[in-house]
């Protein structure tokens, strides 16, 4: 009996020992503690969210989403991350979204015809929330790529930004719209 005592609170030390040093996380308290430390040889990018443009727009913005358009229109500043092998431009915005706990809903690459993921909503503005034309975009290092987000492979140094179209891209610079004849206002 004495035994059995001796071996049930030696059972239950080793329990209160491995709770004490496992440290249990959220699925948030985990993005937010296992972001990559940035060292001289880490390969980084850049990456900004902005809205802006709704700003000349918000008569076309539903009433309840003008709470989501902070008063400059950015969304997330200018910020670094590490660039893994293989990263492309979702997998940036995918960890920055969840680092900075900012709402983002996308399509999977398998559930589209581009085959690629599709960015449906940055903080809860989403496509047409500010009009027939409007949506998220991206363009790394000034240029504005002609295929999606996940199959753009990042090499060290570019600079992402997604921005908020109201006009199919051309409030924001996208020419390729143009050469596909799109039509100027």
């Amino acid at each position: 009996m004495k035994k059995d005592i001796l071996a049930i609170l030696g059972i239950i030390l080793i329990i209160a020992v491995i709770i004490n040093g496992t440290e249990i996380q959220s699925v948030d308290e985990y993005y937010l503690t296992h972001i990559d430390d940035i060292t001289p040889e880490s390969e980084t990018v850049f990456i900004t969210i902005r809205c802006d443009t709704i700003l000349d727009n918000l008569d076309a913005l539903d009433d309840n989403l003008r709470e989501f358009v902070p008063p400059d229109g950015v969304i997330l500043p200018k910020t670094e991350y590490v660039l893994r092998n293989g990263d492309t431009v979702f997998d940036i915005l995918d960890r920055a979204v969840r680092y900075n706990k900012i709402q983002m809903e996308y399509q999977g690459a398998k559930l589209n015809s581009f085959g690629s993921v599709y960015i449906q909503g940055i903080n809860f503005l989403y496509e047409f929330s500010c009009g027939p034309l409007s949506g998220w975009m991206y363009r790394v290092d000034g240029e504005f790529p002609n295929y999606g987000c996940s199959k753009y492979e990042l090499k060290d140094g570019q600079s992402i930004e997604w921005i908020y179209t109201c006009d199919l891209g051309q409030d924001v610079g996208a020419e390729w719209f143009n050469n596909l004849g799109g039509q100027n206002k």
